[in-house]
């Protein structure tokens, strides 16, 4: 706690000299190496705090201007060490500003009666005229949000959360809007009751107001030209620029919101990219992508995902070339729970975007297109897993993740195949597996609910889903070796018994979090039973389950080998099979890329040097059988 003193008769005089006044010169505090030299034409009104002014401030590149006040109005204001405010035209009222900030031609910075900091507001997404779902506070990530989502039709789990939520905003808001160490807010009109922390740069905002701003030194944030914002939070790293208008909104780690985009009661977390279009009632998992001014995210849950313009959804089947973005990877869900399957352009067919799959088996023919050709639907089940389009996005995702490790509020498990996909590509073999047998192999098509497989694609899709099976198994087997090597064991049937049972059962995808449907049942019940006492323990839980991924991931694993297989033990036979089977199937899948690739080069879409340096990418696959 900082120790102010009173100023003396000679420090008043010069302060007055420079123009200065003070409604009580009394109710003036400053630092004890205090000095008032560079102070002019300021006002001050109430209770003020002043620290010391000795450094200079670089207010652009290569132009440095001393420290101090000038021209500005401030009323119940605490100023830190070596901040410059100048020309603010309105004033500056009930506020905490840190140390070396740069507060430059601003209108009005206050704090009002009633100030919530965009914390606590409870808004609806998926349904916008439904009940509220999320509660909108600083620590919110993908998962609790999900988990919010799901669940808060249950009335106790709704009330257990929302207090524990409100004590924690409780415990942490504090009395009056700050501004951290290290802050520039500059050429901007209203700045209203919103806190704002370290190392963050507002430059030209038109109006923030009732907003959380969680900038770091290593993951700061930007708030550009024309911003509105209301009633919303940013997170670490994210970039709001170019005229956005957001309103009741939650902004995670990393995401850049820009081009005049425009977003109501929606979430966006780590990652996403959002320009030019709008969002209502929308959840934007990691990774999700707007680019186009005619697209309208509303209603939706969307992960991995990238909206393209209107109709099209951007995601080709065939795209080499930088210019196309990523694959619908873990699917897209609107508020009935529906999933959209991952739509393409192929041949003569065209595309029905935005099909809705509400049968519950449509989940388990997962990396599927679905095709229109005049009235008719048709399903090319699992022809994505073997697409240069879903190579490219194994490889990219992690690659950006900009955030860094101590902003990472979101959980994201970047595994491709997983028990949750790969339970789902099992679930979908076996559909097409009984949908041959019902119907024969000398037939064209295969009637599935109200659509059609083409015998080549069910056949393929059966291909394709036991060559994703087998990488699966041989790569969770070979992780598994390598462990049991790390800790000194011999590879035996009873060293490779799993060590706990959890993980067994189905899995789900908590907006990035790949969990067992067991431990997501449990935190539920806990939560509503009184066994978590803090927010912060629900979001310790996810971490917990994440930090155990590979543990409850043998568990499955280890059962679905021991079934595929028909094996009752994991002996030196068995791994070797399951070794050579794996290899096949990862060179069986690496051919299948590499035709789709020389497809797209056939098509004369890429440049040669282009499809040469992805061939070679697709050479050193080998080196990684091992």
């Amino acid at each position: 706690m900082r120790d102010y003193r009173h100023l003396t008769n000679e420090e008043i005089s010069v302060l007055e000299s420079n123009s200065c006044w003070a409604e009580d010169w009394d109710r003036v505090m400053v630092d004890e190496d205090f000095r008032p030299y560079n102070f002019h034409r300021v006002v001050l009104y109430g209770d003020i705090r002043l620290g010391k002014f000795e450094k200079t401030v670089e207010v652009a590149k290569g132009f440095t201007k001393h420290s101090g006040i000038n021209d500005a109005t401030l009323r119940n204001v605490t100023v830190g060490d070596d901040c410059l405010i100048e020309k603010v035209g309105n004033f500056i009222n009930n506020y905490t500003i840190g140390d070396d900030c740069y507060i430059s031609n601003i209108s009005t910075m206050e704090t009002t009666e009633g100030a919530t900091y965009g914390e606590g507001h409870m808004v609806s997404v998926l349904n916008e005229m439904g009940d509220g779902n999320v509660i909108l506070f600083h620590n919110l990530n993908s998962q609790l949000a999900a988990f919010m989502v799901k669940y808060f039709k249950d009335k106790q789990l709704k009330d257990n959360i929302t207090r524990l939520i409100n004590e924690e905003i409780r415990f942490t808001q504090p009395e009056r809007g700050t501004v951290g160490n290290g802050v520039k807010i500059i050429n901007s009109k209203e700045i209203t009751n919103t806190v704002v922390k370290d190392d963050c740069e507002i430059n030209g905002a038109a109006r923030l107001s009732d907003c959380t701003i969680m900038s770091s030194a290593d993951a700061s944030v930007y708030i550009g030209t024309g911003v509105i914002c209301e009633n919303s939070i940013i997170c670490n790293g994210c970039s709001i620029t170019n005229s956005v208008k957001m309103q009741d909104c939650f902004v995670g780690e990393a995401c850049q919101i820009t081009n005049g985009f425009t977003a109501e009661a929606s979430v966006f977390f780590a990652n996403s990219y959002m320009a030019n279009g709008e969002a209502c009632a929308a959840f934007c998992g990691p990774f999700s992508a707007s680019h186009h001014k005619s697209s309208l995210l509303i209603g939706g849950e969307f992960s991995f995902y990238n909206a393209g313009s209107n109709t099209n959804f951007s995601n080709h089947a065939y795209k080499m070339g930088p210019l196309h973005y990523g694959t619908l990877e873990r699917g897209t869900k609107t508020a009935s729970g529906a999933y959209v399957l991952m739509p393409a352009k192929i041949g003569a067919f065209s595309v029905c975007f935005g099909k809705l799959m509400n049968h519950p088996d449509m989940r388990c023919l997962p990396f599927a297109y679905l095709l229109a050709y005049g009235e008719t639907m048709y399903i090319v089940p699992g022809r994505n897993i073997t697409t240069v389009g879903l190579y490219r996005d194994i490889k990219k995702w992690p690659k950006r993740d900009k955030r860094p490790a101590s902003c990472r509020k979101s959980v994201i498990n970047f595994d491709w195949l997983s028990p949750f996909t790969v339970g789902e590509i099992e679930q979908g073999k076996k559909i097409l597996e009984q949908l041959q047998k019902a119907g024969g192999k000398n037939v064209s098509s295969y009637n599935f609910q109200e659509y059609i497989i083409n015998a080549s694609s069910l056949k393929k899709g059966i291909k394709y889903y036991d060559i994703a099976l087998r990488i699966y198994m041989g790569a969770v087997m070979k992780r598994q070796l390598k462990w049991l090597k790390e800790h000194n064991r011999v590879p035996s049937p009873e060293n490779f018994l799993p060590v706990t049972h959890v993980g067994e059962g189905q899995w789900n995808d908590l907006s990035g979090l790949l969990l067992p449907v067991s431990e997501e049942e449990r935190l539920l019940s806990d939560i509503k039973n009184g066994g978590i006492e803090s927010i912060q323990e629900v979001l310790d839980r996810f971490n917990d389950i994440n930090e155990h991924y590979r543990e409850y991931q043998w568990s499955w694993t280890y059962r679905l080998i021991l079934d595929y297989y028909g094996l009752e033990a994991l002996d030196d036979a068995a791994m070797q099979r399951i070794r050579e089977d794996y290899i096949k199937a990862r060179r069986a899948w690496i051919a299948e890329i590499r035709k789709d690739a020389q497809k797209e080069f056939d098509m004369g879409d890429v440049e040669q040097e282009v499809f040469d340096d992805f061939i070679s990418k697709l050479d050193h696959e080998v080196d990684y059988e091992d």
